[in-house]
């Protein structure tokens, strides 16, 4: 069976399929990259806030590990548009690094690229939140006190919990964005993005572009109430959570996925073109 009618690619043809992609960088510009990260920063703040108003008070009718289910599961349409409307985001490209290390782009390629993606994700998410608190559809429920709650939360964590929850993270989105890969049509896609990332959300594993989200928006709400807890700053959000959650980021994904599998697969003989 070709490649082409095939139901899914083998783990060995969906690291093929996923080096060869990291090509893209090489001639990409800068431009259609912004746009595209900014894209991917958009469409994760979409789930996240869709998590945020169903788990305001999902706890107390369903309990807390079914609250943390749903909140998981709705919070996954933000890497099914990044994969299935195409976008570009830092995370999932953690998986570059298997072009890197395969030679078929530099590291210098892959710098550039993140860090194109990264400034991308972050004003997509920071202007995302802005619109969302500017809606004030914060105001209904208890959707403030919850957003609150969420970004104090992360502000508090430490410099090693934030790391170690990072890399656990961005394990399942690279595995993620892995399977949706190996899928080869729309339904198999999708159950590729639930699965995992519903599964790291419900854990409360952390996704730097995800709190690139939850935090600012946390404060912007904050900002009017006296009330807030004083460890949701600015400088926390920078210092205490985005620095070492993306540190965990990355190692989870070049590491553990992108690191393993190209060791796994290292001899690629699949043919050099996009399967």
């Amino acid at each position: 069976m070709s490649s082409d009618h095939k139901l899914f690619l083998t783990p060995r043809e969906a690291a093929h399929a996923i080096t060869i992609n990291g090509r893209r960088v090489l001639d990409q510009n800068i431009g259609r990259t912004l746009v595209l990260s900014l894209l991917a920063g958009f469409y994760i703040a979409f789930g996240a806030q869709l998590s945020t108003i169903v788990m305001q008070d999902a706890a107390q009718f369903v309990g807390f590990g079914i609250a943390r289910f749903l909140g998981g599961s709705l919070f996954s349409v933000g890497l099914m548009l990044v994969v299935v409307c195409g976008a570009e985001l830092f995370t999932g490209n953690s998986l570059l690094a298997g072009a890197a290390l395969h030679g078929e782009i530099s590291w210098r390629n892959l710098a550039k690229n993140w860090t194109i993606v990264l400034v991308g994700n972050f004003v997509g998410a920071l202007f995302f939140a802005w619109l969302l608190f500017e809606t004030r559809l914060w105001e209904q429920g208890s959707v403030a006190e919850n957003a609150i709650r969420i970004a104090t939360v992360k502000c508090q964590l430490s410099f090693t919990t934030a790391f170690v929850r990072g890399i656990l993270c961005n394990w399942l989105v690279c595995l993620a964005v892995f399977m949706a890969t190996a899928a080869r049509d729309i339904t198999g896609k999708l159950l590729a993005c639930y699965v995992p990332i519903m599964t790291f959300v419900a854990s409360g594993f952390e996704h730097s572009i995800a709190n690139m989200y939850y935090i600012p928006t946390g404060l912007f709400i904050a900002g009017k109430n006296a009330t807030a807890d004083p460890a949701l700053n600015w400088y926390n959000f920078f210092v205490a959570n985005l620095l070492p959650v993306t540190l965990g980021n990355i190692v989870g994904g070049v590491i553990f996925v992108a690191g393993a599998y190209w060791y796994a697969y290292g001899a690629i003989d699949a043919p050099e073109r996009p399967l």
